[in-house]
This record gives structure tokens, sequence and C-alpha cells, in this order.
């Protein structure tokens, strides 16, 4: 019996090695497996340069930061620098991160400023625009949830001085509030302009872009009255036209002091016309009364 299983067993394993060998020998490569994958080596690749590990927001970008990647030219982003001078030797000078950057991730110009600029928020000013800072207060500032990136409306409450904003027998204050500015861009709060930051913290200032006529806007604001914050829902571009709005509409206005009512006086009666009746005086025995009768018909009597 164990000699019989021994040869079986030989058999067997003759078998196997000769259908490799003839697997081998009469097929052609390309048709197995590993054949498959070396007959198919990725092409067109092309240099994109790419942070070697994670860069923070505000960063000068340096060699030492950069690694220069092979992707298929199908999958480089539009944009991409090719190599590593194309960064670091802009005008001026190496730029700043205007964005966080993940290892690995290819560099484009939006996430960059230009050459020699400081890391401050002045890299990340629009063109055109201007970063005017207003001050705010817990309540004012948004409670601590506005951030860096995100869209704010201005708004403005003030005690308006002059005639007609207060009615007659009105008691208190009177506040007008409205909106001064819609869709502003909040460049930082406080000293903090990173977009990506978590950490929270009471507000004492908030740096907004604006343009000239804005930020000239906010300045006169903030001379009359008291400006606060408004957050917007992420992507909400839509500027709407509200009214202003009154302590008194809200509140519910006094009724005005009753004043007498002043009615027109009576006009003179005209002069008594002409009237087309006579009297007639009429006698019967010791009887004497006098009658109107119509003039034409006096002859009668």
């Amino acid at each position: 019996m164990r000699v019989a299983t021994i040869v079986s067993l030989g058999a067997s394993a003759l078998l196997g090695v000769g259908a490799l060998v003839v697997a081998k020998t009469m097929l052609p490569a390309g048709q197995t497996g590993q054949g498959q994958v070396a007959a198919a080596p990725v092409q067109n690749l092309v240099p994109v340069v790419a942070a070697r590990n994670d860069i923070g927001f505000g960063v000068k970008v340096t060699d030492k930061d950069l690694i220069v990647l092979k992707l298929p030219k199908d999958a480089v982003p539009q944009g991409a620098y090719s190599s590593i001078e194309q960064v670091t030797l802009l005008d001026g000078g190496s730029p700043v991160t205007l964005a966080r950057i993940t290892a690995r991730e290819p560099l484009l110009p939006a996430k960059l400023s230009g050459g020699g600029v400081k890391a401050n928020v002045a890299a990340v000013i629009g063109p055109g625009m201007r970063a005017y800072t207003i001050q705010v207060t817990d309540v004012s500032g948004g409670g601590g949830h506005v951030t860096p990136g995100d869209h704010v409306d201005v708004m403005l409450a003030m005690e308006p001085v002059g005639p007609g904003f207060k009615p007659e027998g009105a008691t208190g204050k009177v506040i007008v509030s409205g909106a001064v500015l819609q869709n502003v861009k909040v460049l930082g709060m406080d000293m903090v302009a990173d977009p990506a930051n978590v950490d929270k913290f009471i507000p004492k200032t908030a740096t907004l872009e604006v343009n000239l006529e804005d930020a000239a806007k906010l300045a006169a604001s903030a001379e009359v009255g008291r400006l606060s914050l408004a957050l917007r829902r992420t992507g909400a571009v839509e500027i709407e036209q509200p009214k202003p709005i009154k302590t008194l509409t809200l509140m519910g206005a006094p009724a005005p002091a009753a004043s007498p009512v002043r009615r027109p006086a009576p006009r003179a009666s005209a002069a008594a016309a002409p009237s087309n009746e006579r009297s007639l005086t009429v006698v019967q025995g010791s009887d004497r009364k006098t009658v109107q009768v119509p003039a034409d018909r006096t002859g009668v009597y």
C-alpha cells in the first residue's frame, strides 16, 4: 500500500511539471496574468511640483517644501508647475501659501501669492480690494462662529437725529437698523487669517475684504452707530433689498396725542335772492291777513 501511494504521488507530480512546461512553451507571452501586467507600461508621464509634507497657511514656500512627482498627463491639474524653480523663483522671490496644502498635493497658482509677499493678511487681498477692520464684540462678531473665509452681511444700528423720526407722544430712544454691506468676505478675525483654523476664541476685531467705496461706508457707519456681523450660509450670494427697521416698528408705535379737529369755518350765507313771490293783504270783514302769492298771480285776487 505504501509503495503504491508513493508511486501515485510521484506520477501526479511529474504530470504537473509537464503541464507547466507545456503551458510555458506553447502559450505566447502576454496570455498569462503576469504577461498582461508587463505588457501595459504607464506612458505619457509628466513632472508635477507637489508639497513634500503638509504646508500650513501663510508659509513662505522654499525648495525643501517641494518634490516633483510623475503623473499621467491627463491627470495633471490645470495650472500645475512642472519644476521647483517655477515656484521658488517667482517675480520677487518665494511665494506664500494662501491656503493649507496637504502632502503630495500639486501646487496651483490659486493657493500661492505672488513672489516676495510677506506671510500676512495682505497676501490674500484680491485685486482692486482693500482690507478694512471694524470693532466687534462677542455678540456683534458672531459669537465666535465667524471664521476667515466666511461671508457676512454688515449691519448698522444707529439713533437718527432730526425731525420726523420720532412720532408725537413717543418716549425713549428711536433706533434705526439696516444692512450697510452684503456678502462681504472675512479676511481675518483678530490676528487669525487661516481659513482652516479651528481654535475657538472671542474676537474683538474683524477684517473684511471690500472695495474703496465700501471701505468709506464702513468708516462713516462706525462713527454714527454700532456695526455687527450677520453670518451667511456657505455659498449664498443673493443680495436683498430690506427696508430699514425702527424700534417703534418692532414694539408698536404709541398712538399720538389727540389733537383738536379743525373744521372749516362755515361760509357766509349768500345774499337773499330776489323772491318770485309778493305779499298780498286779504281783508274779509273784520279779519285781515297777509299771504304770499306768485308775482304773476297777484292780479287774480
